[in-house]
């Protein structure tokens, strides 16, 4: 009899996603989504699906430009968050950025602030970053 690995199904189901903790100043960036969108209303850090073949550092950087027209640095990985959403699992791979230029556009999203690190807790966060807000209120950046 065959036994199956359930931890490495589950891996092989798992969207990989990234966030950017983007640092400007003494301030980090979040964003709403927007009305119509998974998750609608709820503050997160921003990012995107990897695409095969594609670090996660690319992808942070790609879809940033894409979805806000803003060019970041990639500086540190900051940590991993998984969790299970009905109907998919995500693994969110949380990195430090540093905002270099662009005027933000909205695409996804429908507010963004710029927001000091003890103020992350006055936020509803998507329940993926929570533990990354968690995280941040206990570290100095």
């Amino acid at each position: 009899m065959n036994f199956l690995n359930f931890s490495l199904i589950n891996e092989l189901f798992m969207i990989r996603v990234t966030a950017g903790i983007v640092q400007r100043g003494n301030t980090i960036l979040i964003a709403r989504k927007r009305p119509g969108k998974h998750m609608e209303g709820l503050w997160e850090f921003p990012g995107g699906k990897i695409r095969e073949g594609e670090s996660a550092e690319a992808c942070l950087e790609r879809e940033l430009m894409e979805e806000l027209g803003i060019k970041v640095r990639v500086t540190a990985h900051f940590m991993d968050s998984a969790y299970e959403y009905p109907g998919k699992q995500i693994c969110l791979e949380v990195y430090q950025a540093l905002y270099l230029e662009g005027g933000i556009t909205l695409t996804d999203h429908d507010q963004v602030e710029w927001v000091q690190v003890s103020e992350l807790s006055r936020y509803a966060f998507a329940p993926a970053d929570q533990p990354v807000v968690k995280r941040l209120l206990g570290a100095n950046l």
